[in-house]
């Protein structure tokens, strides 16, 4: 099971990601957002982390526009 969550700016990009794991047969759960509206995106990673940590779901995929990077990312 994957956990997947976005921000409004990377809404449809979710998307496009839940269709392809839809083609795949591939299990997932979307904890938001639900449009292009502005959310409050830490919440949202929150509940992918939540549920990871949990074990409700085995992996994340988290979206967001901001371009901040933490740790040792590369550009």
């Amino acid at each position: 099971m994957i956990a997947i969550g976005s921000d409004h700016g990377g809404y449809k990009l979710k998307e496009e990601i839940k269709r392809y794991l839809d083609e795949k047969q591939i299990d997932y759960k979307d904890f938001g957002t639900v449009s292009e509206e502005m959310v409050d995106y830490p919440e949202i990673a929150k509940k992918v982390a939540k549920s990871i940590q949990s074990k409700e779901c085995d992996r994340g995929i988290l979206i967001c526009r901001s371009r901040i990077r933490y740790g040792n990312c590369s550009k």
